[in-house]
């Protein structure tokens, strides 16, 4: 059973592949294919590029959260009959086409959360790996089916050394089907930040959506940039570059509304956009 709807949507939206919401500054998807297992298509490519410009460009929005229809799959990946059909892969077949799928890809500046339904496989773990924060329900399975149908674990997987143990990463990719990570295995392992009943899964999500969504966008954006960037370089490096981006943040109007805000023990009013 789906977890309750958020109340009183302010904008709704339904995409080929997707629905769509917009509540208290949340951009809610729901990838919308149960059927399919909510697979993904060729169709949903331009749909996904919108979403993303959309949760970038439009000021009152600050956190966006993906899930899946249903209860039974989050996303399982390319949608399989395509490929069979003609041999074209939903997530293009030019080497200069862009991943649409992952917000890390398209360079997406503000926070991504995860709300894993069901079975996340193959390109589903695009959502999952390039996640800021990933919360499960707890019948939750996790696992990689590339080299189970013939394709090349890569994009996905490499994003999952990231947040895997190495080990851990490489049996999924190697062995496809034949291995899978349940949420509380995910958990322990860290590619699951907290498993909740089924039925809470949704209001978490958006619990965390909201609390994210009332700090200062602009810092936000900026502290979500640092880490990310952090990855890959050396400890002092990444350090150095984010105590740059950190002075840099001085001049901004929430820094100093955030410290009058606390001191005179009122809700701060944050610049909405660029100053």
């Amino acid at each position: 059973m789906r977890a309750s709807s958020p109340s009183d949507p302010e904008w709704a939206e339904n995409l080929f592949g997707f629905e769509v919401l917009i509540v208290d500054h949340v951009l809610l998807v729901r990838i919308n294919r149960p059927e399919v297992g909510n697979s993904l298509s060729r169709r949903m490519r331009e749909p996904m590029a919108r979403i993303w410009e959309r949760l970038d460009a439009d000021d009152d929005l600050r956190v966006a959260v993906v899930t899946g229809a249903g209860d039974r799959h989050f996303c399982t990946g390319a949608d399989v009959r395509e490929i069979a059909g003609d041999g074209a892969v939903p997530s293009g077949d030019a080497a200069d086409e862009p991943i649409v799928w992952s917000p890390v890809a398209r360079g997406v500046r503000k926070p991504v959360l995860c709300a894993v339904n069901g079975v996340a496989a193959g390109g589903g773990l695009h959502f999952v790996a390039d996640a800021d924060i990933v919360i499960a329900a707890e019948h939750a399975a996790f696992l990689d089916t590339h080299v189970s149908v013939g394709q090349v674990g890569a994009v996905e997987n490499v994003g999952l050394t990231h947040r895997l143990p190495f080990g851990t990463a490489m049996r999924m990719t190697l062995q496809g089907t034949g291995y899978r990570l349940d949420a509380a295995r995910a958990h322990a392992l860290g590619l699951v930040d907290e498993v909740v009943p089924a039925a809470e899964l949704e209001t978490t999500a958006l619990e965390i959506a909201r609390s994210i969504a009332a700090n200062s966008p602009r810092a936000v954006q900026l502290s979500r940039a640092v880490l990310w960037d952090s990855l890959g370089r050396p400890r002092q490096e990444a350090e150095a570059a984010g105590w740059q981006i950190a002075q840099e943040h001085w001049k901004h109007p929430d820094f100093l509304e955030g410290a009058r805000a606390f001191a005179e023990k009122r809700a701060p009013r944050w610049t909405v956009g660029e100053p």
